[in-house]
């Protein structure tokens, strides 16, 4: 078997952001691993269910579904691979990609916050989005509604590259809405997936692949997030990195802003107010 064909196999079995299986991978190879899985290493009653798909999986079927939805299945053994996604704890096994993964290896920002923004923050997301694709940046984000779309939006409309990180498979528009934002998405950019298509979201892989979009891009910036929000999560991960993070600042009485208030008071984001701000701030870390 291949190493991309062993890597698919575990791609297929486990979850995504496992230290455990990153670390098993690392010192043994995907081969090594999928036959210690097969040769009864692991725990069956714990490991019963990738125990399980490891020895029923097909990979030519899977190849077909991949070819069926146009989408591509790359690992860090090819060219296409972004190594930035090597510095996260837990690296992904592979990536399921549907768009172009040769344009991975830009420079990325990461625009992230809350799905019900303000007009203020659609506006802010957008304008800052268009900026930096200006300056031959790329958008990544996560393709929910709210400020995520507003940021991808903001780079197709100033004809620059934007990648969407899915917490489902490349082939299910979620959510519904976005099906036309993310043709448009895969056309300029691609859709990014550490599932297989088909496979529908949980909401514990929404946190998983934020720590993708941290590991994917060179600054994250935050426009408008509530008090606990998951794009706060996403700063962590990209402060973890030891990557520049950003926070927008808002109206103090707004609760779509006090995400960003916490992350400038706790010093764990640099407040931000024009594009050149930005710009200037992010160029200090490369």
């Amino acid at each position: 078997m291949k190493v991309d064909e062993a890597r698919l196999q575990l791609f297929s079995a486990i979850e995504g952001g496992s230290t455990f299986w990153s670390r098993e991978i690392a010192e043994y190879g995907a081969q090594g691993v999928v036959d210690a899985i097969k040769g009864g290493k692991y725990d069956p009653i714990k490991y019963a269910r990738i125990i399980s798909i490891i020895r029923e999986f097909n990979a030519q079927a899977t190849k077909e579904n991949l070819a069926h939805v146009g989408a591509r299945f790359i690992t860090p053994e090819e060219n296409a691979w972004p190594d930035q996604l090597n510095d996260l704890a837990a690296p992904p096994i592979g990536l399921v990609i549907k768009g172009s993964a040769e344009s991975l290896k830009v420079a990325m920002l990461a625009i992230v916050g809350t799905r019900n923004p303000t007009n203020y923050g659609v506006r802010i997301a957008s304008d800052f989005a268009a900026g930096f694709v200006d300056r031959e940046w790329a958008i990544v984000s996560g393709g929910a509604y709210g400020i995520d779309a507003a940021a991808h939006r903001g780079a197709l409309i100033a004809e620059g590259a934007t990648f969407a990180v899915l917490a489902a498979g490349v082939d299910i528009n979620y959510p519904a809405g976005h099906a036309r934002l993310f043709a448009e998405i895969a056309e300029n950019g691609a859709l990014i997936s550490e599932v297989l298509p088909g496979v529908r979201a949980v909401p514990s892989r929404f946190l998983t692949r934020n720590r993708l979009i941290a590991g994917l891009s060179r600054a994250t910036l935050v426009v408008e997030a509530a008090f606990r929000s998951g794009s706060l999560r996403t700063a962590r991960d990209c402060a973890e990195l030891m990557r520049p993070v950003m926070a927008i600042p808002g109206p103090i009485t707004s609760p779509t802003s006090e995400g960003c208030h916490r992350l400038i008071g706790e010093r764990a984001a640099e407040i931000v107010t024009s594009i050149s701000d930005a710009v200037e701030f992010v160029s200090t870390y490369r």
